[in-house]
């Protein structure tokens, strides 16, 4: 599957963290870029940047069809990424109805192939707490929370278009990204931008899958390049536990990590208690019961199914770690 042609391959989510990534990913390898954009949305992860903009929107069909419109190639990157939404309707309509609109309009307009960036949180879990693959079980039933619910009912369509339709789409699942350009932050980013702050004076001890933004960016590529339709691909990098990732963040800013762990048990009251006022503000809450829930299980999970068949080959986590700092450092969202 070649790049480089002068058909625009659009990227859906290039203002946010990762879609900026692929963005500049293709950019670098001479593809052209369109880019659809929210209109009023922050772009300053494009600035600078040779793409051209195609303003719509995931619960707007009919944008749909114009921004995939001439494209060969179509990277959904888009996805509304919280833990905890005021509105969880709304959540559903952007990722799954957004996914599925998506899906249809570049099939309709005779796209090639499509790379679909799901998430590890449509995958399962393994009960021992080794690390899981594209082939563990998973049930709607076992998915906790409302992000992992919509992402798991979006690939499940993506894959029932496959079978049924044809559609030409490989999906990749990223684990943990992290590094440059995490904007909002995501939930992840927040984590080590409160710990390099020294915001985090205690912490409750789970595991998760830690993959540099720019490596998940090429795990798209590849994706185009040798994915087989239908798959699934997990783009991740170290597991580790939540202990070592706050270790290796204290260690690049000279700060001791948090020595407190918390049980779940002692938060539930306070999850219950931040849920109820963010019900009431809107406010997003500092720990809800699926945070505490989520932290039941180590989130690890093996790449070796992409790196056999795609090549691909992540770095390890403290550098991506390094790069995150440094950003937000660069940003002011952690002292220098």
């Amino acid at each position: 599957m070649l790049l480089n042609s002068s058909a625009p391959a659009l990227v859906t989510g290039a203002t946010g963290f990762v879609g900026s990534a692929v963005a500049r990913a293709l950019l670098a390898r001479g593809q052209a870029v369109r880019v659809l954009v929210r209109p009023g949305s922050n772009r300053s992860n494009l600035a600078g940047l040779p793409v051209e903009l195609a303003e719509g929107d995931l619960t707007d069909p009919a944008s749909l069809a114009r921004a995939v419109a001439g494209c060969r190639h179509v990277f959904h990157v888009a996805a509304d990424y919280r833990i905890w939404v005021p509105d969880p309707a709304a959540m559903l309509r952007a990722n799954v109805d957004g996914t599925t609109a998506l899906m249809l309009a570049a099939a309709e307009a005779g796209a090639e192939r499509i790379v679909y960036c799901s998430s590890v949180a449509a995958l399962g879990l393994t009960k021992d707490g080794g690390p899981a693959d594209e082939t563990t079980p998973v049930s709607e039933a076992s998915v906790v929370g409302i992000y992992k619910k919509s992402k798991y009912r979006a690939e499940q369509a993506v894959l029932a278009l496959v079978r049924e339709r044809g559609l030409p789409a490989v999906i990749v699942n990223p684990a943990a990204p992290i590094g440059p350009r995490d904007i909002k932050p995501t939930p992840t980013g927040k984590m080590i931008a409160d710990a390099a702050s020294g915001r985090m004076p205690a912490y409750v001890d789970t595991g998760l899958n830690v993959v540099h933004v720019d490596d998940v960016a090429q795990g798209h590529l590849l994706a185009l390049a040798h994915g087989r339709i239908g798959e699934r691909y997990i783009l991740g990098g170290e597991n580790l536990t939540l202990a070592q990732v706050l270790g290796m963040v204290a260690a690049q800013v000279g700060r001791r990590p948090p020595r407190i762990k918390l049980a779940r048990e002692v938060l539930w009251p306070l999850a219950l208690a931040c849920e109820g006022l963010a019900a009431l503000t809107g406010i997003e809450p500092l720990v809800t019961r699926d945070h505490l829930r989520m932290a039941r299980k180590l989130m690890f999970f093996s790449s070796a199914k992409a790196e056999a068949e795609l090549g691909y080959r992540p770095r390890p986590a403290a550098a991506a770690i390094a790069d995150a700092i440094t950003w937000f450092r660069a940003h002011g969202k952690v002292p220098q």
